[in-house]
């Protein structure tokens, strides 16, 4: 069962950045759970504790997370700003966008525009998952 009390240390301390198997499933139901509060109130989801949701699944690079990342970082402004476009691509971007194209839902479709204006708008110039997951584990200092 997922905490949802659980705060951004108390996530970090328990799975660090790159969690496996049945914590994946803790992350992802963490993140679907502050994404449906953020959802309903803007502030109320813990934009920083998404982030990390998402900074989590990301190094995990399964592209079915994808769109619950997507979903987290529509969930509302505060979401947007917080969490990067390049979380989305744990697998790559041109994984992560054949990925999109191949769904037949309209959140992918708003996912897949978004990343090729992003990528278009010079935002993947120097991207790679392994830099991006170097970055973040600096950023968290782990």
């Amino acid at each position: 069962m997922t905490n949802i009390a659980m705060d951004e240390d108390e996530l970090l301390h328990r799975y660090g950045l790159h969690p496996v198997g049945a914590n994946l499933d803790e992350v992802r139901g963490l993140l679907a759970a502050r994404t449906q509060l953020e959802r309903r109130a803007q502030g109320d989801g813990d934009t920083e504790l998404m982030k990390l949701c998402c900074v989590q699944l990301f190094n995990a690079g399964n592209l079915e997370d994808v769109l619950l990342i997507w979903q987290a970082k529509s969930a509302g402004m505060d979401a947007d700003c917080s969490i990067d476009i390049q979380l989305l691509c744990g697998s790559g971007l041109a994984a992560t966008k054949a990925y999109l194209s191949r769904q037949q839902l309209p959140e992918a479709e708003r996912a897949l525009q978004r990343l090729i204006g992003c990528e278009a708008a010079g935002d993947f110039e120097e991207f790679s998952v392994e830099g991006h997951s170097a970055w973040y584990a600096a950023y968290y200092a782990v």
